[in-house]
């Protein structure tokens, strides 16, 4: 199979990254994290999420940081609204892209959301028919899709149930989220094949965890079997806080870098991409290693 000309990369480093991050960073320093990825070339950001402070005290000013956002040309800055007070705090900000998630795994689902996977889907009903009159584009996220912290192995025909219903309800795109990082190339073909036969390939996305190291080897299975929309977070932010040992998100300097060095455009500016990295390591008082800074960003 002939390899893409060009691969488009979700940024979720502000939203998935920082929401496990133990401090909560300003709303200036959050503005110039998101600004800074737009400005090396990332089209589609995923700037915070609409959710109760309570549960999630690191996305609370996320009205604030779309209030200071400057609009850029073809770009996109998306936000997490899990419910319907989320999607109209969305729209009151004037948010024309939302998520919604929902797992492929009962037990993760009770724990995560305290409620099966079926009641998380009706739940997400009103909240696409709303957004969806409004003209508001909704992306869906299903979780676990190869490995479960209390379940184990998750059989991929689960994934293709949660995935078809979201497709159904209007997604136009559905991301698999292997959220502890246990998934292989093989397992990343399987699911993807077993999930095409209700929702096309050209509609999936990857969104692969390193825990393992396995992240970059199944983007590249996904790319063999079509897939050519990719999740990833800026200095590999995040993480599963449910799963012992998940070391973050792919890293998007790390995946910018495969795809480049596979042929595949990414409209990104690996170089500033990596000196943006290094910045905001500092922010949070991390050192990144100097090797892999030059390797990516070499001259």
């Amino acid at each position: 199979m002939s390899l893409p000309e060009h691969i488009r990369i979700v940024e979720v480093g502000p939203r998935d990254g920082l929401q496990n991050e133990p401090a909560n960073l300003p709303v200036d320093a959050k503005v110039r994290l998101v600004e800074g990825l737009a400005s090396v070339g990332l089209a589609y950001i995923e700037a915070g999420s609409f959710v109760s402070p309570r549960w999630v005290p690191q996305m609370a000013d996320t009205a604030r940081v779309f209030a200071a956002l400057s609009p850029r040309p073809g770009v996109v800055y998306s936000a997490l609204t899990p419910n319907l007070r989320g999607l109209e705090q969305a729209l009151e900000c004037g948010v024309r892209e939302v998520a919604v998630f929902a797992a492929a795994s009962e037990a993760f689902s009770q724990r995560n959301i305290n409620c099966t996977i079926a009641e998380s889907l009706t739940r997400f009903e009103p909240v696409l028919a709303m957004a969806l009159d409004h003209g508001v584009n909704v992306r869906g996220y299903v979780s676990c899709v190869m490995g479960c912290p209390y379940e184990g192995q998750v059989a991929p025909e689960q994934v293709r149930g949660v995935a078809r219903a979201l497709s159904q309800m209007g997604c136009y795109e559905v991301s698999l989220g292997d959220t502890i990082g246990t998934g292989t190339a093989e397992q990343t073909r399987q699911l993807i094949e077993t999930v095409s036969r209700d929702v096309p390939r050209g509609q999936l996305a990857g969104h692969y965890h390193n825990t393992y190291g396995q992240a970059l080897a199944n983007v590249y299975a996904s790319v063999l079997e079509g897939v050519t929309v990719f999740d990833s977070a800026i200095g590999g932010l995040g993480g599963c806080p449910y799963a012992k040992g998940a070391s973050g998100n792919l890293a998007t300097e790390d995946l910018v870098y495969l795809l480049h060095g596979l042929g595949i455009d990414t409209g990104v500016d690996l170089a500033g991409l990596v000196k943006l990295s290094w910045a905001f390591n500092a922010t949070l008082g991390r050192v990144p290693d100097a090797r892999v800074a030059r390797a990516l960003a070499p001259g």
